[in-house]
């Protein structure tokens, strides 16, 4: 449960959240990243097992990414920049170097420790868990995705958003928008406008456009074949996986939104995929197609920041707006299920139609 110091925290926690692609690190090596407002530092032992600590060095406060990693008398070690002091990957302090003999044996070090925070490795991503309460265990399991665990990530892009993590997601679970702000022949045209009609489902803590046929409109889809179908999740904190299958082969792209600060979101796009058609594809073609993409929602949630900070009122209305408001009643949900106790309630607790021009 929450604790005091919590309740007015403007991010949702007791969850997992996107940490970084495996890959980013290698074995010896470290990263800093920023999340919901923190610095992390994300590092990899030699024997390659992922590992997340503060940025900040609990002596005086440099930043630890800025030194690097040996291997100590532990095993891997993180060594600052600054006075060299060591930290072992469960954030214990193991070395401080300007101790003499009879300083060592007077200071306990094993009582300076920099925080650490729980990671899983799967799918190709290290996942980093923000509790309420950090010294509590994560009460759910890591994110599971329609694919095998050990699926390779084909494809990783990024993009920022000068926005708060809500509008983020909202626009990625906002068909309205698709023919305007993605205007282009290639992939839809306001005049390829027509009435479509989509079936939504409850997931745990979220909700899925069940597998359907992809829109006629999108030409994107055809070169994956006729039989093809698409299935669109949208799952708390901000995971929106997107499985387009035919027969055996997939094609799963998967969107993750993630808060940097209260003002900065990250979207993160990670591709897989066992279909062949797709390899035959250059990659620097799917990388400016996802860029051209990315760019064009961030430059629409920039405009939108703006106009937000002025406080004005938001209309939602029926049914291509109707997933916006099941997420913003999700996230109000979750957050009084874990501060409060209450149970937590999907506000989609049924299959449900939904209707709207796209």
């Amino acid at each position: 449960m929450a604790n005091d110091t919590a309740q007015n925290d403007v991010f949702l926690r007791d969850l997992w959240y996107f940490g970084i692609v495996g890959d980013e690190v290698k074995p010896g090596q470290m990263v800093q990243k920023e999340r919901l407002g923190e610095l992390i530092l994300f590092g990899r032992t030699h024997e390659g097992e992922a590992f997340a600590m503060t940025d900040i060095c609990p002596h005086r406060a440099i930043l630890l990414s800025g030194g690097e990693m040996v291997k100590g008398e532990t095993g891997t070690e993180v060594q600052c920049p600054y006075h060299g002091w060591r930290f072992r990957p469960d954030g214990q302090c193991a070395f401080i170097p300007s101790l003499t003999a009879d300083q060592t044996e007077a200071m306990d070090i094993s009582k300076i420790k920099a925080k650490t925070y729980r990671v899983h490795e799967s799918y190709g991503i290290v996942w980093i868990w923000f509790g309420y309460d950090h010294d509590a265990e994560p009460c759910l399991p890591p994110p599971t995705l329609d694919i095998p665990r050990d699926s390779k990530v084909r494809m990783y892009e990024e993009c920022d958003f000068h926005c708060d993590m809500d509008a983020a997601v909202i626009s990625l679970m906002d068909p309205a928008h698709i023919p305007y702000i993605h205007n282009q022949s290639w992939w839809r045209t306001p005049k390829t406008m027509h009435e479509k009609q989509k079936t939504f489902g409850p997931i745990d803590r979220g909700f899925s456009m069940l597998p359907h046929k992809p829109s006629s409109n999108s030409f994107i889809y055809k070169l994956f074949g006729k039989d093809i179908t698409t299935e669109i999740q949208l799952e708390l904190p901000g995971l929106r996986p997107e499985y387009m299958k035919a027969g055996d082969k997939h094609v799963t792209t998967v969107t993750i939104v993630t808060p940097v600060s209260a003002n900065k979101t990250i979207i993160s796009i990670i591709l897989y995929w066992n279909h062949a058609a797709v390899s035959l594809v250059p990659k620097w073609l799917i990388r400016r197609a996802i860029h051209v993409f990315m760019k064009q929602d961030s430059t629409a949630v920039d405009s939108q920041a703006i106009g937000l900070s002025y406080d004005p009122p938001q209309m939602f209305i029926h049914d291509s707006d109707i997933p916006a408001k099941w997420y913003l009643a999700l996230r109000r949900n979750w957050e009084k299920h874990r501060k409060e106790g209450a149970d937590f309630v999907n506000p989609l607790k049924e299959n449900k139609t939904l209707r709207w021009r796209s």
